[in-house]
């Protein structure tokens, strides 16, 4: 099974800076090239997918596969049922067969309110910033029964991380599931693939993949700067807050038996700007580094 990943190229225009446009149909070009099966985001394609339709469209009606996962951001300007709906997305979280593996894909965005689990939509997360990215009970019942089910190795994508530190709060429940899946039929569960941090990262636990996908185009920044051009600062409203790559990044994985096979892109940062040169930390709170690139890697389970 050969897919093509990407994730977080936050299509907004006027707000983020790059040719989205180009840098998709780039990734599509790619992965056509390559005979790949699907394609598939890790989340925040887009800010407004009712108001960027042109833009989704190009994703949605390629004539290779191409599936979404629910990020954080594309629910910001619009419901999330409406989203799922633009994003021919048959539900909230769901799975796929190709290639003798099965695909899982999970949304990670709800917070909670007291006892309650409440999904992302229109924005609401923002105000629940202690609270955010659990996986509800139902949703950790449903991934149990579609692995237990598979004739498939499983490959779970999501938005945050199940093997992060800062991400997904009740990620334990979720790797108590996986390791109870592998202890009864080795294999069951090979990878975990996430976006949202915007960093390059690959590590083995418990006998299982975590894949911490880069963003396509840029590192968000905690504290603002005035590197870029004046005249590209003024016309783009977050171009104090991000720092660039100047080629989308994407990556082509390749799944054969257990073994799993990366095949990475590297670029440079947009105008050589760095993270250390506007005064932020060139690490995040999980100790991950920004680099432009998304790693090559060939690692065999088992």
């Amino acid at each position: 099974m050969k897919f093509m990943l990407f994730a977080d190229l936050h299509y907004c225009p006027g707000i983020f800076p790059v040719d989205t446009d180009r840098e998709l149909r780039l990734i599509q070009q790619k992965a056509e090239e390559a005979g790949c099966d699907f394609i598939i985001h890790a989340g925040d394609l887009c800010h407004n997918p009712a108001e960027s339709r042109e833009f989704v469209d190009i994703y949605n009606n390629f004539h290779i596969p191409s599936y979404g996962v629910l990020g954080n951001h594309d629910t910001d300007g619009l419901c999330v049922e409406e989203v799922i709906k633009a994003y021919n997305m048959p539900d909230e979280y769901y799975y796929f067969d190709v290639g003798g593996y099965r695909m899982i894909v999970l949304n990670t965005n709800y917070y909670k309110l007291g006892d309650e689990y409440v999904r992302y939509s229109l924005g609401n997360y923002y105000a629940n910033g202690g609270t955010r990215d659990y996986i509800p009970p139902a949703q950790l019942e449903w991934l149990e029964k579609v692995i237990a089910e598979s004739h498939y190795p499983c490959i779970t994508i999501s938005h945050a991380s199940l093997e992060r530190a800062n991400g997904v709060k009740n990620q334990e429940d979720v790797r108590r599931i996986f390791t109870e899946a592998n202890r009864r039929r080795p294999g069951s569960v090979l990878m975990s693939i996430n976006g949202h941090y915007h960093r390059d990262y690959l590590r083995v636990l418990d006998g299982i993949l975590y894949f911490d996908v880069n963003s396509a185009s840029y590192d968000w920044l905690d504290n603002p700067h005035d590197l870029y051009p004046r005249e590209l600062m003024d016309k783009v409203f977050n171009m104090k807050q991000i720092v660039c790559y100047t080629d989308p990044l994407y990556c082509i994985v390749t799944v054969e038996g257990n073994t799993i096979d990366i095949q990475g892109t590297e670029t440079t940062m947009f105008m050589g700007v760095t993270r250390e040169m506007t005064g932020n930390s060139k690490y995040d709170g999980g100790a991950r580094e920004v680099v432009p690139k998304i790693q090559t890697a060939k690692i065999t389970l088992g």
